[in-house]
């Protein structure tokens, strides 16, 4: 059956029937909606958790997550309000390298937008959506999944049809994602342990951790900075940031997008080993001042505790619930009651990012820019992914940081020996 229309009922059967199968075993309850402020202009939308923004993935790129066992019923949903949020989020990222993943489980009769919607989204993001896109992932692929696609392969190109990766198993997505910070509902870790039970045939194997390797001495990345310290003759700043903020600082700071691409992935490996290695890194054999870029967002994401430490994600988040007046004197306050390691990295970090928002004519990147890039890489939750809803006051928090540099860190950059 090619039939465009026979495919669609053909679809609609294949749903019918995983439905059919999913009712065997007792429906778990949803995770519930994701804390939402009622001011956000789509509450009605957002408050489903439908979509979250989890970080970055291992090489830097934005991570978007679309959740369908978060939908609701349809009659209780506003599909193109939906359309029009997802556009909303995605605006905010689109400038930069980006990936998604769509968890498919959950969806159903009820709950799930017509396939004339999912026509209507597809001919709304235009290239500008589309060209930034590295990858979508598509997570516990159905029958349905495969026919929708067939429906549409007439629509969609071949350079676009490239960027598809269908995932069976949440295991494989680790090879590719920063798993632990990744928003997985419930729901969909439910479902993924009865496939692999299914796949065994029998109780799913835990998923087998190595034990933890002693890291080298001279190891950089996923280590703690007292470690760091430690092994580099008590440098205040880490060999990384140091030398990566003054390249750029010399070869980058008129960078259009600077701190928005990604770079391949064999590169950003193979700079990440020679600093492990204890080995000189020149970053003008890489022929691109994206690499130095990508690197030291890199090593931020990659600490084992955020540069703002663990403590004050809490008050970080608090800061909408602040007047806008007394804002800048908030984040003077608790980046002042950081540890005086963290300040001082911190202020090093924030002094070259002002110098960058300085140059947004040319490079393009704006405090308000710098912030969306920046922020997850310098605080997240102890436990769990940073939800949709913390973006906003981790955004504004980074913003001020960068624009109000001096206000909040005073009127000096950081001591002459570690001034970028």
């Amino acid at each position: 059956m090619t039939n465009p229309s026979d495919l669609e009922q053909l679809a609609e059967i294949e749903l019918q029937k995983e439905e059919e199968e999913d009712e065997e075993e007792q429906r778990a309850v949803p995770d519930g909606p994701s804390r939402t402020d009622p001011s956000h202009p789509y509450y009605d939308v957002a408050r489903h958790g439908i979509i979250q923004v989890s970080g970055d993935d291992n090489y830097g790129r934005k991570l978007i997550v679309f959740s369908s066992c978060c939908l609701p019923p349809s009659h209780q949903l506003n599909h193109r309000r939906l359309l029009e949020y997802l556009k909303f989020t995605l605006d905010q990222y689109v400038e930069m390298d980006y990936i998604l993943v769509y968890f498919h489980y959950g969806l159903r009769s009820s709950n799930k937008p017509s396939l004339g919607w999912l026509r209507e989204a597809y001919g709304e993001f235009d290239r500008k959506y589309k060209k930034n896109l590295k990858t979508l992932y598509v997570v516990h692929p159905t029958n349905f999944i495969r026919i929708a696609w067939n429906i549409f392969k007439p629509l969609i190109s071949h350079k676009f049809g490239k960027k598809l990766k269908y995932v069976n198993y949440l295991a494989e997505l680790r090879e590719h994602l920063n798993y632990d910070q990744l928003f997985i509902p419930a729901d969909v870790l439910r479902h993924d342990e009865k496939l692999r039970a299914a796949q065994k045939g029998g109780p799913p194997p835990p998923v087998k951790t190595p034990p933890p390797r002693p890291p080298l001495p001279t190891q950089q990345f996923g280590v703690s900075l007292q470690y760091i310290r430690e092994k580099n003759r008590e440098a205040i700043i880490p060999p990384v940031i140091a030398q990566t903020v003054a390249y750029l600082k010399e070869k980058g700071l008129r960078t259009e997008g600077i701190f928005r691409r990604s770079v391949r992935v064999q590169t950003i490996k193979e700079v990440q080993k020679l600093y492990n290695q204890g080995k000189p890194v020149n970053f003008d054999l890489y022929h691109d001042v994206h690499v130095a870029a990508v690197i030291l967002k890199t090593f931020l994401r990659e600490l084992p505790e955020p540069l703002l430490t663990f403590r004050v994600y809490s008050q970080v988040l608090e800061l909408l619930g602040v007047e806008s007046s007394l804002r800048a004197t908030r984040c003077k306050q608790i980046v002042e009651s950081l540890p005086e390691h963290n300040f001082i990295v911190l202020k090093f970090l924030l002094c070259f990012l002002n110098m960058v928002s300085q140059e947004s004519l040319s490079n393009k990147m704006s405090a308000s820019n710098l912030a969306c890039v920046f922020g997850v890489n310098l605080v997240w939750p102890r436990h769990g992914s940073i939800s949709l809803s913390a973006l906003t006051p981790i955004n504004i928090f980074t913003e001020i940081l960068v624009e109000h540099f001096a206000a909040v860190f005073g009127s000096r950059c950081p001591p002459a020996q570690v001034t970028p």
